[in-house]
């Protein structure tokens, strides 16, 4: 099954990626990986992109298109792949198209791991850090023994500057736009699957699971 994962930060992309890959034993690639693995391996692109992000520019489409396509062809990625971080635009989709369609492949779906951005405002400010111990809480879901106070060190518990509402708003409204025309261009294309990931985070990898199962059926 090839398969690509989409959702918006604090949406628990992560923690279904981890459990999809486990149960279907497919490889899951992340941007990041195929960059660090391209720069180690000294691969052409590799040396291409390591030029780009030593300067302190953005990869251009074309070096990070190659680095997907030989990530795709290696053999691991036979019986299927979880692409996490790409494609991020349009072109970049248009392409994976035309190294799958190389490969005598396609994409199954792309899962969307959809949560109300006023969810996931609670979920991404509700972190607290001790700033000693360096231990993490959740004012919701993992909240320390006493208000405001690390269970550890009894340090009083702060909030990071990138944990702060008008810095999450904004990061959501970057991603947002970023993901909107992805979503059209996969809808359009009959790829797009929205699993709703307000639910308990078994839940949605019970639907999530549900729908891969179909695959094969």
């Amino acid at each position: 099954m090839n398969l690509i994962l989409m959702g918006l930060p604090g949406a628990g992309k992560g923690t279904q990626a981890e459990k999809m890959v486990n149960d279907f034993q497919i490889p899951h690639i992340s941007t990041g990986d195929m960059f660090r693995a391209a720069i180690k391996g000294q691969t052409e692109l590799g040396v291409k992109a390591k030029s780009f992000m030593d300067a302190g520019e953005l990869v251009p489409d074309e070096v990070t298109i190659g680095i997907v396509r030989e990530r795709l062809s290696q053999g691991d990625c036979e019986k299927g792949f979880l692409l996490d971080g790409f494609p991020r635009t349009v072109p970049q989709a248009e392409a994976l198209e035309e190294i799958l369609s190389s490969l005598g492949r396609k994409i199954d779906f792309v899962i969307n791991v959809d949560v109300p951005e006023e969810i996931l405002m609670d979920r991404l400010t509700g972190r607290r850090v001790s700033p000693t111990s360096g231990r993490t809480y959740h004012v919701i879901f993992n909240p320390p023994k006493v208000e405001g106070v690390c269970d550890e060190d009894g340090s009083e518990l702060i909030q990071r500057d990138d944990d702060k509402p008008e810095t999450v708003k904004k990061r959501l409204e970057v991603n947002v736009a970023q993901a909107q025309p992805l979503i059209d261009f996969y809808t359009e294309k009959g790829y797009l699957r929205n699993i709703n990931g307000e639910q308990d985070i078994n839940k949605v990898y019970e639907d999530i699971k549900q729908l891969l199962e179909g695959i094969n059926a």
